[in-house]
């Protein structure tokens, strides 16, 4: 169990971000939650799991779940290249490995440059938004690291959603 954070601790992570990029878009998660970033190794399946859950890796003797973010999403899935890593994070006393297409940046956000999701964003997969940040010309979307981890699986959302017009 990781000791808990200073408040001199916090207030140096305060408004910093890990950003990575999933289907080809950037999200963001505050990095009070981020403990490491691993290459790609063996994940060992379990059964009776959900899907979204590829299995565990083996951390320094310590077995870590790993999910694997685009499945939660319930995107369609990609073959895992060089930058494919997991981002190992810390909540409520316990670590998951959050599986991502590539990590880019530790990026300093400013609470006025966070904005809500659109309200037209009312799909399942908007609980796990946590806001949308301009930095720049670009856009994150920030994540909601304990709703992520720890809410009922999603329906389909994201680039995946398909509308059929009559």
């Amino acid at each position: 169990m990781d000791p808990p954070l200073s408040s001199e601790q916090e207030d140096t992570q305060q408004g910093k971000y890990l950003s990575f990029h999933l289907a080809g878009e950037e999200y963001g998660i505050e990095i009070r939650y981020v403990t490491e970033i691993v290459n790609l190794q063996k994940i060992t399946k379990v059964v009776d799991m959900p899907d979204f859950i590829r299995g565990v890796i083996n951390l320094r003797n310590k077995l870590v779940p790993v999910m694997d973010v685009r499945m939660r999403f319930l995107m369609s899935p990609r073959d895992f290249d060089d930058r494919t890593c997991i981002i190992v994070v810390h909540v409520n006393e316990a670590s998951m490995g959050l599986l991502v297409d590539e990590v880019s940046e530790v990026a300093d956000i400013a609470e006025d440059q966070i904005e809500p999701p659109p309200r037209t964003s009312a799909t399942a997969c908007s609980r796990y938004i946590q806001g949308m940040a301009k930095t720049g010309q670009e856009v994150k979307i920030l994540l909601n690291v304990p709703h992520l981890l720890y809410d009922e699986p999603a329906e389909p959302c994201g680039q995946e959603e398909v509308i059929v017009m009559p």
